[in-house]
């Protein structure tokens, strides 16, 4: 079930790339490695996502999605392990560290944190990502802002 769950989820993710507005989207390529992110409103999440993955849903809490890739033997993307961290900054520079968790599907590989937010404000992600042994940090930056559903 849980797995059920967790495909569901990202099916859910990949779905929110289409929707405009509410979500944003991103991609920076750093040669051997992209990241990939996107943010949205936890709201947009099941109720049976959320619990299958220990996430909160709330008119008041975002979700930011990293996911490090890199290309296989045959040119295409896949993702890969290792880690993230990262602070996100409100309109008026207060900062919150994000506590990002892997969640892993067979060989698909997310990094998930949560943050607070009021609708409309302008929010700036500063993200670092290290693929599994690789000594250099892939920094993105980015903002973004969400509104209610």
């Amino acid at each position: 079930m849980i797995m059920r769950s967790v495909t569901g989820f990202i099916t859910l993710m990949f779905g929110l790339l289409l929707m405009a507005g509410q979500s944003y989207a991103g991609e920076k390529d750093f040669g051997e490695y992209q990241l990939n992110w996107n943010v949205y409103p936890s709201t947009f999440l099941t109720p049976e996502v959320a619990k299958a993955n220990n996430l909160q849903r709330s008119k008041s809490i975002g979700v930011v999605n990293i996911s490090i890739m890199t290309d296989n033997e045959h040119g295409q993307p896949q993702p890969m392990g290792g880690q993230v961290e990262g602070q996100v900054a409100n309109d008026i520079q207060q900062v919150k560290f994000l506590a990002f968790r892997r969640i892993q599907e067979g060989d698909s590989v997310y990094f998930i944190a949560q943050y607070q937010y009021r609708p409309g404000e302008l929010m700036t992600f500063n993200i670092t990502a290290r693929p599994t042994g690789y000594p250099q940090g892939l920094k993105v930056r980015f903002a973004h802002s969400l509104f209610n559903d």
